[in-house]
């Protein structure tokens, strides 16, 4: 027998090597049973014969037929195959086995170029995933203080304390950028993996993360709300932004990717601000809000609150948190997002290139 690989389903059978794999992890079978997997699999859809088990896997030692029953069995048992209904090993009463999967014969250099593409592609998942993490924690960081200093500013009254305004609102804005990150990150990391990369599986991969987290997110924060407090926080960030910006991020983690149009770091950044400013921009002009945003509606919930974000919009001319003060805020939001999460990504991809 050759010394190659046969792959079937979700196995590779390295007969080289002596070992099966499924999805890549190692199956446990004795050295006995390989060998009868290995015959079964290289006489692919003819009958093997009881003999042939006894003459080339026991190798005339004598065995009762129970033996080889019992072989059969263990295989499909590792294999998740059925004696009454089989995918793998079909029995011939009274005569054999034959297996019946469709199996594809490669070569053990093919297998290891496929297995080095299949860990290429994992590493480079699990380190779009962790740069999402990180740069939403530095977006978070950011925009954190930004916004803390400027509700701390205005907390200065009897029983406030402003270290303890900067704390809380820098805490939050950190906690939600690092979860929204995460899941824009991983849904582009997870379509660009499972599909063919382009800026379409980016931008869809990032919209449905941004979704799916916006979404959950909002429910959450609604029905704790609604829970403890007996009424809802109004239309805070929910699925419609999370779309809107992390097909934004999409895209700009595509731009700085592609090896079709290289271009200088500086460039894609400042082309990953423009983006994230402009879905910022678009959240505002339909009603949407992200972070500050949000806060600002919390806020409003509370009339004896001295928590204040007021002074956000004096600083563009508003008596409060205006519209124009809402476009600005979900500009720069959406603009600090993108630059964050597409600067760590460029990092990352260099660490596994």
């Amino acid at each position: 027998m050759k010394a190659d690989s046969f792959a079937f389903d979700r196995f590779v059978l390295d007969t080289e090597n002596r070992q099966l794999t499924r999805d890549g992890t190692q199956v446990e079978l004795n050295s006995r049973y390989l060998d009868a997997l290995a015959l079964l699999v290289a006489e692919r859809g003819q009958l093997v014969s009881k003999d042939r088990f006894l003459d080339e896997v026991w190798k005339g030692v004598p065995v009762t037929d129970e033996v080889i029953t019992q072989c059969v069995k263990t295989l499909r048992k590792r294999l998740g195959d059925s004696a009454s209904n089989p995918r793998f090993i079909e029995t011939i009463p009274k005569h054999g086995y034959r297996f019946i999967a469709p199996v594809e014969q490669i070569s053990n250099a093919l297998q290891t170029r496929r297995d080095n593409r299949r860990d290429e592609a994992r590493e480079r998942f699990l380190a779009l995933g962790t740069a999402g993490i990180a740069g939403g924690g530095v977006a978070g960081v950011v925009g954190g203080l930004l916004y803390g200093f400027a509700a701390a500013s205005q907390a200065l009254q009897p029983g406030t304390g402003a270290i303890s305004v900067l704390l809380v609102v820098a805490s939050m804005t950190i906690l939600m950028a690092v979860i929204g990150g995460t899941g824009v990150a991983f849904g582009i990391a997870a379509a660009t993996t499972l599909f063919r990369p382009s800026w379409f599986t980016s931008v869809a991969g990032g919209a449905i993360g941004g979704m799916l987290v916006g979404a959950a997110v909002k429910l959450i924060g609604i029905d704790a709300f609604n829970l403890f407090f007996g009424q809802s926080p109004g239309d805070i960030t929910g699925a419609a932004e999370g779309i809107l910006l992390g097909g934004a991020v999409g895209l700009a983690v595509w731009m700085a990717s592609s090896d079709t149009r290289p271009s200088p770091a500086k460039r894609l950044i400042a082309a990953a601000a423009l983006i994230g400013a402009g879905a910022g921009t678009v959240i505002a002009l339909l009603g949407g809000r992200l972070m500050v945003g949000s806060l600002d509606l919390l806020v409003r919930q509370f009339s004896g609150t001295r928590f204040r974000l007021d002074r956000i919009g004096h600083l563009f001319g508003e008596n409060g948190f205006g519209e124009l003060t809402q476009i600005v805020t979900n500009s720069v939001e959406g603009a600090l997002f993108a630059v964050c999460i597409v600067g760590v990504t460029m990092v990352a991809r260099r660490s596994v290139t």
